[in-house]
């Protein structure tokens, strides 16, 4: 272990996750709310296209000059400081959106890239740095993780406002999700975050006075994994479940919100609440079912969140609606959860971060820059006015994943895959 009190270090890094977390859920699921109170719902589909983005180009930064030449603490100081500058500027520049503007040109999308050009590197540094300092990643780790998502649900509680409606006296921000102080919460959070990097500890920079070619950054090395059938299906599976996954991110709330939730951000982090149960009981599920039925549970969970919502919508059913969010746990966990660790096991040692970084370039970059995309499109579509016809939206992201599906149970086939431990 680097740091001379493990205590006290296992105590930074569960804060520094904590925080790490807290500045994405404090306005990503949100700032919706925000944009159709401004009247730029037209270009949500643009805000959630900068993640994506900032996800392919962000492994460049970490292996070409993150993990060459600074010590990785102080890079996760500069990047939250320069992210929550961006970020505290953003309501700055929200202006109405006229038919005819330039939509990713806008100054409001073009400070959310800044900020998430700063942000997306931070995810990989705040992970390796963790496991640097851990002398039993495999129990540690989770224990350290679990902090991410309780700063999610805090970011998302924080900004949700008007907990009036949940029984208490206390109200956060009176406009709720609506309110521009999201974003002042998510800047100063950044900020905090940025100067608490620099009490981290110590850790040199992971590849100092090595060669690193854009192959090696991009994963490349990990695409002869795909020439084992099994691998080949999974990953094409998870890159087409990313095009509608994109759908839940980007439109969850508003969904949340016209099927009659006073607090849509409050009740989507229901799903955060149902990531950690899961992530706890993900041990004995992979004992009895192993790795091929974890991710078809997990994708089957999509199927399902997709279809409840598109049952719910007519009438406004919410207790389906609340099902759906709560299938978030399973969604995330039993599929992406897995499907790192069978990434992780089925690529040799010498290529295993290659293929987590493919992995990520082609579900968190690809799929979702095209699923937002492509969702953007889907809903404008099946809106009329101020009016979206759910029931429409929600069917065909349950079809597509019930088809990938399908494809995952009958071509994913290795009987020696059965469990991690044969992995």
């Amino acid at each position: 272990m680097n740091d001379t009190k493990p205590a006290g270090a296992m105590g930074r890094l569960s804060v520094m996750m904590f925080l790490q977390f807290f500045v994405w859920g404090a306005w990503y699921v949100s700032q919706t709310g925000f944009m159709i109170d401004r009247g730029m719902g037209p270009l949500s589909a643009w805000a959630y296209t900068v993640g994506p983005i900032a996800a392919i180009l962000s492994p460049f930064f970490l292996g070409m000059v993150a993990d060459r030449f600074f010590p990785s603490q102080r890079v996760l100081g500069v990047l939250h400081l320069l992210g929550g500058v961006a970020m505290l500027a953003v309501p700055m520049v929200a202006r109405p959106y006229v038919e005819g503007n330039a939509k990713f040109f806008e100054p409001y999308i073009l400070l959310l890239l800044v900020h998430m050009l700063c942000y997306m590197p931070t995810l990989g540094l705040t992970a390796s740095l963790a496991l640097t300092h851990m002398t039993n990643p495999e129990k540690q780790f989770p224990m350290i993780r679990v902090w991410g998502t309780v700063g999610w649900i805090i970011g998302g509680v924080v900004v949700g406002g008007n907990l009036k409606t949940f029984g208490l006296d206390t109200v956060w921000i009176t406009e709720g999700d609506k309110s521009p102080i999201q974003f002042y919460v998510t800047g100063a959070a950044g900020i905090a975050l940025g100067l608490f990097s620099f009490s981290l500890p110590h850790t040199p920079p992971p590849l100092a006075g090595k060669k690193v070619s854009a192959r090696e950054i991009l994963g490349l090395d990990a695409i002869t994994l795909l020439a084992k059938p099994s691998y080949l299906v999974f990953v094409l599976c998870s890159f087409l479940l990313c095009i509608p996954l994109a759908g839940y991110y980007n439109f969850g709330r508003n969904f949340v919100e016209a099927t009659g939730f006073t607090n849509p951000t409050l009740t989507m982090t229901f799903g955060q609440f149902a990531e950690i149960f899961f992530m706890l009981i993900m041990p004995l599920c992979f004992a009895r079912l192993g790795v091929k039925w974890m991710l078809a549970v997990g994708m089957l969970a999509w199927v399902a969140r997709y279809g409840l919502f598109a049952g719910a919508a007519d009438d406004h059913v919410r207790w389906m609606v609340l099902a759906g969010i709560l299938l978030h746990g399973i969604c995330y966990d039993f599929f992406f959860v897995t499907g790192m660790v069978y990434a992780d096991k089925a690529a040799p040692t010498q290529i295993r971060a290659q293929a987590q970084g493919f992995l990520v370039l082609v579900t968190q970059g690809l799929g979702m820059l095209i699923g937002a995309q492509a969702f953007g499109w889907w809903v404008s579509r099946n809106t009329t006015a101020t009016i979206t016809d759910w029931e429409r939206v929600w069917v065909a992201p349950c079809i597509f994943a019930a088809a990938v599906l399908v494809l995952f149970v009958a071509c994913f086939r290795n009987p020696r895959l059965a469990t991690i431990e044969n992995l």
